[in-house]
This record gives structure tokens, sequence and C-alpha cells, in this order.
């Protein structure tokens, strides 16, 4: 128990010293990714709170929590079925600071992924750092390295994107490790298709002998068509449909080796959401 809270201290401590802040959104979700033998479902939620601090700096601070299901075909992963629920909580820090056209975008991620026991040796450090370049009215540049586990462990990696507002109603982003065109008849309806590539691990309770597993690793790339509705003055509603490429389900070891291939194969995935923002 005295484990649990001091975690738990280590993801709200910045989060709790924002209470007074200028926007503050809290959301819900739903997802559900079946494959041939192996289906997935992940509910979340998460609260968010930023603030500028004067017209150059900003600051935002957002706790999630995720909890993955995972059902397996009976008979196809007898010795596995024991693997079927895992968690994430992870608090994401954000400072921007604007120099003339240029902003700095700074990112702590601490996350805490684990099966079903909570622990300090499941807390990881991840982040990013990004240059924002304005080039023009509509063009935008980022160029950046991030600490992630997009590709199921974590991992430096370089994020780059140019964003170009083609109207008051559309807009475009190219770049890694996600892309998106959005578009907006009016004030209530949002539409956007994105891809994007990601993924996350868990810390099992306990290494598996046979194979010398210590993780699950997960990982794919989205592609998917998304609509948001604002129903009411501070309500939303999402909903998400898509599919999953070059979709992987592993287990790893302490190496990040992969010991096991579920090869679960690609799926489609839909997914929910409500969100109140203020």
């Amino acid at each position: 128990m005295k484990i649990r809270l001091l975690i738990g201290s280590l993801f709200l401590i910045s989060f709790l010293n924002m209470k007074a802040q200028e926007k503050f959104s809290v959301n819900a979700n739903l997802k559900t990714e079946p494959t041939d033998k192996i289906d997935f479902n992940e509910t979340g939620i998460g609260i968010s709170f930023s603030k500028a601090i004067n017209s150059k700096n900003k600051i935002k601070n957002t706790v999630e929590y995720s909890n993955l299901r995972v059902n397996y075909d009976i008979g196809s992963f007898e010795a596995f079925e024991t693997l079927d629920q895992f968690s994430q909580l992870k608090n994401k820090f954000e400072i921007s600071h604007e120099i003339s056209n240029t902003k700095l975008n700074l990112a702590l991620t601490p996350t805490a992924n684990f099966q079903k026991t909570l622990d300090f040796s499941d807390v990881t450090l991840l982040g990013s750092f990004e240059i924002s370049q304005q080039l023009n009215l509509k063009t935008n540049i980022n160029v950046g390295v991030a600490r992630t586990a997009i590709f199921g462990y974590p991992q430096f990696l370089p994020t780059l994107s140019v964003q170009y507002k083609v109207n008051d109603k559309s807009a475009l982003m190219i770049g890694f490790p996600d892309s998106k065109i959005s578009y907006s008849n009016n004030i209530r309806n949002a539409f956007s298709l994105t891809n994007s590539f990601n993924g996350t691990f868990y810390n099992l309770d306990h290494t598996l002998i046979a194979n010398n597993g210590t993780k699950i690793s997960t990982s794919q790339m989205t592609s998917a068509f998304e609509y948001e509705r604002n129903v009411d003055k501070n309500w939303f509603i999402n909903f998400k449909a898509g599919y999953d490429f070059n979709k992987k389900y592993n287990i790893i070891d302490n190496d990040n080796h992969k010991v096991y291939d579920f090869n679960t194969g690609n799926g489609y995935i839909l997914g929910i959401g409500i969100k109140y923002k203020q």
C-alpha cells in the first residue's frame, strides 16, 4: 500500500500544483481492436490542466490511466491466458517557451506500466524536446527528439512534422510519428483522417521462466477516420474507426529482445469517447 501511495504521489505532484489553471478538460474513452485469435479492449480516462504563464510561456499537465484487457481464443494460447489484463498510469508535464517565430517545447512523462501489481520498478521516464518554427502565416515545421515506446519499448527517436493551414476549415499535418488531415464545416463538427505509429509495453508481475520474458510489448501503425461533435457548450463526443497495420503483440526480455511472438495479424479498430472542456 505504501508503494502505491508513493508512486501515485510521483505522478500527481505537478498535477495538484496546477489546481487554478485557465483551461481544464476531462475525457473518457473505450476502444476495441479484434484480430483473428486475440481481442484487445482498452478503457481510459484523462484529466488535463493548462495555463499561459505570460505571453511567451505556457504549461500543461495531463494525468491519464488506461486498462487493457486481452481475450484469447479458447485453446489458442493456453500457456499465456493469465496475461489478460494490463494497466498504464502516466503524467505528462509540458512547458513551451516562445522566441519570436520559434517555440521550444519540452515534455516530461513518467509512466508506470504494469500487469496487476504496481511497483517502483514499473516506472519509466519518457519525454520529448521539440523546436517549432513558424515559416509563414500558413506553414509551421516541428523538429525534435523523443524517448518514446511507440515501437513497443522505450527508445530515442527523431520526430518531424510540417503543418499547413489550407483555409479556415481545413489543415494538413505530415510527419513522423503522426500525420493528420482535418476539416471542420462548422464550430460543432470536426472530421479528420489520421495515421500514427503507436505502442507501449507492460512489465509482467513475474518472469516467464520458459523464455525469460519480462514484458508484454504492443505496437502498430493505425490509419483511422475520426469525428468529434460538440453536443453542448462544454461537452464533446468522438468516434474513431480504422485499421491497424503491422500489428505486433510480443513477449520481450529485459534487453527488449523478442522471446515470443503471438502472430496476431492485423485488424480493425473502433473507438468512442466523451470529453468535457472549459
